[in-house]
This record gives structure tokens, C-alpha cells and sequence, in this order.
């Protein structure tokens, strides 16, 4: 079956060695790359991947800049990326038009690292404009290890800025919910304007769990995900193949939802 990873993580060659042991030692996870933009796309061949999402974080304002200059260079050899916009940056607002402008299809914003609550006031001029110029939105959802005491992105709350920005496609990264999976159905399984992706799913769901939060969204909208370098194509494949799934609900999670919702070739 074909495939489509949309949660990958790469970096700059300039930061070889640098970033991935520092997260590592915050995550307690070891990672299956160099993050390198080269020996990912090597990686992915050998699983059988047929194509990636490369997710970008700009963990401060001063990254802002740098971490779109990157975006928009994949995106200018070919490869499907998100920008991302600090919340606390004075240049988010007009960021958001250069991704816009650049092509690129969405943001991808992490509460945890950058430190702000997923329904925070400061956050809606954000989603309007997202919305406004049908920028979609990835978040990390759930627990983060950076922040075990504090979940900045819950389901609950991330189901209110879905019913506040109908308009806004939201990706609610970790099946809507790191380790929070009774929240998610609680609150956010159902939503039309989110999708979830199975990043890292292998590490705190079983396939009965899986399998019920996907019944409960709808098939058609979960994306195969992978959150790599911490985890594996092969190892969240083995947790979907284990579910009773149908073939033909495998092959829109594996790609085909993914290839409707960002106009894959």
C-alpha cells in the first residue's frame, strides 16, 4: 500500500549533532535518524514511504525568520512542508502571508515549546488569519515531556478553538490528544474541521484504543504519521495492521486522506 508520513521532523545540516541529543535527553526517546534532510529522505525509501509532510517549529521569535527560510527551501526542491509563526512574534501576521505567498499549505505551532495555552486570547488573531487565508493548522496535542506538569494543547480545549474557527483545518497531532485518549473522545472525536495524525501512537495506545478513537472520528479523517525521528514508519504500521481495519480503510489512512487534504499529486 502506498504511504504518506505527515509528521516528520527534519533539520538544517548546519545543526548536525546538535539538536536531536538535546531533545532526545528531554524526551527520553531515542531517534532513528540524523535529521538531516538527506538521510531522512534515504530512511523513508527504505520503509517504503512514498512521500512526507516536514513539519518546522520555530521554538522562539528570533528562529521566526530562519525556520521559514527552510520551509520555503524544501518547499522549492519539492518536498510538502509546513511554516511556522512564534505567537509572540510582531511579524506572525504579515509570516503568515509570506508561507501564503510561498505556497505552502499550513503552520505548525507547538504549545509546549512555545509556550502558550492552545485557547489563549492572544492566539485568535493567529487562527483568523489561518483561517482567513486557508493556512491549515498541525498542533501537538496531549502531555509533552518538556511540560509533564502542564498540558498546553488539551482536547477540551483544543475542541473550542475548532468550534470558534469552523473554517480552520486543524491537524490535532498524537490522535488529538497525547496520552488524554477518554478527553479526545470526550471532546474533539467528531470534529469536521479536524483531522487526526497517528505520530507516535505506538508509544501510548494499544490497537483497541486505536481502533475505537479512529471509529469514533471517521476513517477519512486520520492521517498516517509517524512524529520521525522518535518513531518509526515500520512501528506505527505494526499497530494499525493490528487492528481490524478493512484494506480499504488502511489505504486512506496510509495515503489517501493525506493526498485529498493537502492536494497531493
Amino acid at each position: 500500500m502506498k504511504k504518506f508520513d505527515s509528521h516528520v521532523h527534519i533539520f538544517p545540516d548546519k545543526l548536525l549533532g546538535k539538536v536531536l541529543p538535546k531533545l532526545s535527553i528531554v524526551s527520553g526517546t531515542p531517534y532513528y535518524s540524523d535529521g538531516t534532510l538527506a538521510d531522512t529522505v534515504a530512511k523513508m525509501k527504505d520503509y517504503s514511504v512514498d512521500g512526507c509532510l516536514f513539519l518546522n517549529i520555530a521554538t522562539n521569535v528570533k528562529q521566526e525568520n530562519s525556520v521559514n527560510n527552510f520551509a520555503f527551501e524544501l518547499h522549492d526542491k519539492g518536498y510538502n512542508t509546513f511554516g511556522s509563526v512564534h505567537p509572540d512574534s510582531p511579524e506572525a501576521i504579515n509570516m503568515l502571508h509570506k508561507i501564503k505567498e510561498h505556497g505552502l499549505k499550513g503552520v505548525k505551532l507547538h504549545p509546549d515549546y512555545q509556550e502558550f495555552m492552545v485557547d489563549d486570547r492572544k492566539m485568535e488573531i493567529i487562527y483568523k488569519e489561518c483561517e482567513k487565508l486557508g493556512l491549515m493548522v498541525a498542533f501537538h496535542t496531549g502531555f509533552d515531556p518538556l511540560s509533564p506538569n502542564l498540558v498546553h494543547c488539551p482536547p477540551k480545549s483544543l475542541s473550542c478553538v475548532a468550534d470558534a474557527f469552523p473554517n480552520l483545518k486543524i491537524i490535532a497531532a498524537h490522535m488529538g490528544g497525547m496520552r488524554k485518549p477518554e478527553e479526545v473522545k470526550a471532546y474533539l472525536a467528531g470534529k469536521k474541521n479536524v483531522w487526526f495524525d497517528t505520530a507516535f501512537a505506538s508509544y501510548f495506545l494499544n490497537e483497541a484504543e486505536l481502533y475505537e478513537l479512529i471509529k469514533l472520528h471517521g476513517v477519512e479523517k486520520i492521517l498516517f504519521a509517524t512524529d520521525f525521528p522518535w518513531s518509526t514508519p515500520d512501528t506505527e504500521t505494526k499497530l494499525i495492521e493490528s487492528t481490524p481495519l478493512t484494506d480499504d480503510e488502511k489505504r486512506a489512512i496510509y495515503y489517501y486522506n493525506a493526498a485529498e487534504l493537502l492536494n497531493l499529486e
